[in-house]
């Protein structure tokens, strides 16, 4: 960008204006003007907001830590199943009072074995017109160490109930209980099979 000079006209109303200007500063037209003074800093409703209480780890925790399972039990599990059945006949079945048409024992058996047999025995029972079978899984063995991480005692304990849910053993149960004490107890498992 160039500069143009200025014209005589232009010089002159200039000197007017600087001639009728003040100096902010006087005296000071060579030396370094002042910083001006910081602004102060305005706390937010600090008189107004009253103080926060003290804060201390773990005062408002549960004087009786559940446990953190957050699965429940398999017990649990099976019992929370809606009835399918005859309600009068499940009452009955669950005090023990139905005689099983069929048992299996799953004892000594490995996860993949176990499933094979039992998915095999649940298609046989419901085409020989069964209607209530037993399933005894066991209660599992207690490990002498469990060791830093908890496992759950009894895998097909565990295991069997999941397998119930999927096909094709979920189209032949109608109902699954845990079993009267005189059949097994938590050891095992009622499987009331559908009309084929």
């Amino acid at each position: 960008m160039t500069r143009r000079k200025l014209t005589e006209d232009e010089v002159t109303l200039w000197r007017k204006v600087a001639d009728t200007a003040e100096r902010l500063y006087p005296g000071t037209s060579s030396q370094k003007l002042p910083k001006p003074k910081p602004k102060p800093i305005k706390k937010l409703r600090s008189a107004l907001s009253p103080a926060l209480p003290d804060f201390e780890v773990g005062s408002k925790a549960h004087a009786n830590p559940s446990m953190h399972d957050l699965m429940g039990s398999v017990s649990e599990r099976v019992a929370r199943q809606p009835v399918q059945m005859d309600k009068k006949a499940f009452g009955r079945m669950k005090r023990g009072k139905l005689v099983p048409e069929g048992k299996i024992d799953l004892h000594g058996m490995t996860a993949d074995q176990a499933h094979g047999a039992l998915t095999g025995f649940i298609m046989r029972s419901q085409g020989e017109g069964k209607r209530l079978v037993l399933v005894i899984t066991g209660k599992g063995k207690t490990k002498q160490d469990d060791g830093p991480i908890p496992t759950r005692r009894g895998v097909l304990k565990h295991q069997v109930p999941q397998w119930f849910v999927l096909p094709p053993m979920k189209q032949c149960i109608l109902q699954v209980a845990e079993a009267h004490i005189r059949h097994g107890g938590t050891g095992a498992y009622y499987v009331y099979l559908r009309r084929r």
